[in-house]
This record gives structure tokens, sequence and C-alpha cells, in this order.
């Protein structure tokens, strides 16, 4: 295969994103087809980059085009059905977070995968940043020691729509905005989580009307890991003030900090009342703009070399195992151990 041939599955945000990225920065691949049942999406995404195959459903898309891979953008419900559908007809799989709704979804799409032969990728795109991937590096080469406690933060500016946070339909937002905390810890600690204790609260929820069903807007977790090190996970969206993504591991010998509050390196002083503004990161594709270009760039290497990726469907079962049990604790109010979990969803 000289050419990946790509059909997106997703023509929204997060679709618009990579489809940049695989037609712009990505050698060696072509879009050849987008999926969307929103007409509007569709054909807006579709004449914007030239796609020639533009269908309603992955099952039209299937019967009317050849691809050899899937990117799929689209709301957590619909991810377990379309990973599945597409490997079953031999596609390889880029399945955005979060994996799915429970975790016998993720068994299902890595069971579906495996039989098919085909690669799954995560959307975890903090490991192909440039600032994360080397600070992996660093730690794995022992330059702070022993991990003993990391801290990661991701602070959202807007409110999620309302599928995204209903616990009903998304697992919410430890699931939808905090995805990322979740793989990133358990990557960064080398060591898998045990136990989760999870506070939440709902500041500004009565102000814009929202009546969801156990809703937040704040969540802390604090984290045991396996390996006897602990964690925290803040999560604040809508924040108000941009997007912020950071993370602090403390090891026996050092401590490393990945990312900071400003965007760029400008300061401007215009007079004594404002005193120093600095800009900042005001979303989320300006602050990972290089990592959403790599983890394509990476995706399809992988089909073309026929290499598994380095990050795939236990990775993202392990995320999920997260936000399951930290939903657990605050709805319980209790630690939750993440046997707990995993018993579920073995019954």
């Amino acid at each position: 295969m000289d050419v990946l041939k790509v059909c997106l599955i997703g023509a929204g945000r997060a679709g618009n994103l990579h489809i940049t990225s695989l037609v712009k920065y990505t050698p060696h691949v072509k879009v050849v087809a987008i999926v969307d049942p929103f007409g509007e999406a569709l054909q807006g995404t579709a004449e914007q980059f030239g796609i020639p195959g533009r269908f309603a459903s992955l099952e039209i898309a299937l019967e009317k085009s050849k691809f050899d891979a899937v990117v799929i953008t689209t709301p957590t419900p619909t991810h377990k059905p379309l990973a599945i559908m597409a490997a079953e007809r031999g596609k390889h799989v880029f399945l955005e977070k979060p994996m799915a709704l429970t975790l016998q979804e993720c068994d299902q799409i890595i069971a579906a995968v495996q039989h098919a032969g085909v690669f799954l990728q995560l959307g975890f795109m903090r490991r192909f940043d440039p600032e994360f991937t080397a600070a992996a590096e660093r730690i794995q080469a022992g330059e702070i020691g022993r991990p003993m406690m990391i801290k990661s933060l991701t602070h959202g500016p807007g409110l999620p729509p309302p599928w995204a946070r209903d616990l009903r339909t998304s697992n919410g937002m430890l699931a939808e905005v905090n995805s990322h905390d979740w793989d990133t810890v358990r990557w960064l600690m080398g060591s898998n989580l045990e136990r989760v204790y999870t506070e939440v609260a709902n500041f500004k929820g009565p102000s814009r009307n929202v009546d969801t069903p156990n809703f937040y807007d704040n969540v802390l977790v604090n984290i045991r890991f396996e390996g006897g090190g602990l964690g925290c996970i803040s999560g604040i969206c809508p924040c108000g003030y941009g997007y912020d993504a950071r993370v602090e591991i403390v090891g026996e010998s050092g401590i490393m900090q990945i990312g900071e509050l400003k965007g760029q390196a400008i300061v401007v002083c215009t007079n004594r009342d404002q005193g120093l503004t600095i800009p900042i990161y005001r979303t989320w594709p300006e602050r990972f703009s290089q990592a959403y270009i790599q983890e394509m760039h990476h995706f399809a290497e992988c089909v073309l070399s026929e290499t598994p990726p380095r990050v795939g469907g236990e990775d993202g079962r392990w995320a999920l195992a997260g936000v399951l049990a930290g939903t657990k604790s605050f709805l319980e109010e209790r630690p939750v151990y993440l046997r707990e979990v995993f018993e579920v969803a073995q019954i």
C-alpha cells in the first residue's frame, strides 16, 4: 500500500481538525470520503477540502467507496457501532476519545479489531505533543527519579453541549473533558490506577439554565496508583479564561512541569492600570496543534508500515475505567477501587 485512503466519520469541530491534519500535513494519505448525517456539515466540509465521497452513513460509504481506514470523531454513544462496523469490513480505525460508554463496549471494540486483524489507535493526542513526549522520555530516563506524585489539569473555556454533560449519554465532564488527564497520569506515572476519590461542584450551571441531573462544572479527583504513587486530576468547564492543560510530576530527586498558562512568548505593557498583558491559549486546537498533526502522522505510518500504534484499545479502556470509578465515587460519596468497575464489566 503506497497511499492510505481514509474515510472521515463526523464533519464537526474535531472532524475538521483531523481532516486538516490529514489533507494538509500528512504525506501518503488521501481522504476519499466523509460521513455525516447532517447534510449542511457534510457538504460544507467536503466542499472545503474537495472530498468526492459524501455519505449520510457509514453503511452507504462502505458500499459505494473504497478506503483503507476510518477516522471516527462522532459523539461517544456512536463509537462502538461505528468502530465495529469498520473493523468487520477490514478497515483500520482511528477512534477519538472517550473510547466508549462502558468497559463492555471497549472490550467489544478491541475484540472486533483483533478478530479482523486491523489496527486501532485512540485519539490521545498528548502522547504526540512535543512537550509531553519529551517529558515522558526524560522521566523514563530517570532524570527526576522515580515518580511519586502527578497533578494533571484540563480547564475548558465553554459549556459542553447537552449530550456531553449528561451522565446518561457521555459519562460527563470526567470523560469528555478529562479523558486526556486519565491517560496522561497513567502514562507518565508508568503505573495503573488502583483507587480514586472524587469531589464535584456546580458553580455556573444555574446561571446558564443547566438542569441536567448530576451536572457539575468543577471536579477534583485524588488517585492512588498500583505502584504506590499519588495523583490528582482537576477539571473545570466552563472555566471562562481560556484553554488550560498542564501537568506536574514530582519524582524522588526532582520535579518536572509540562505546559504553561501563557500561549505565546509575548509580553505587552501599555499603561500602569492595565499592567502586563500575556496572551493565553483560547482553544484546545490551538494548544495542541502539533500534537493533532503528529497523531495523524503516526496512524498513517503505522498502517502503511504494518506497525501497531503506540496508543491503543487497552489505553482507552484504562482511561474509561478511571472515568467510571471517578463517577461512581462522587455519586456514592466514597473512595472507589478500580477493581470494582472491572468486576461490573465481567458480569
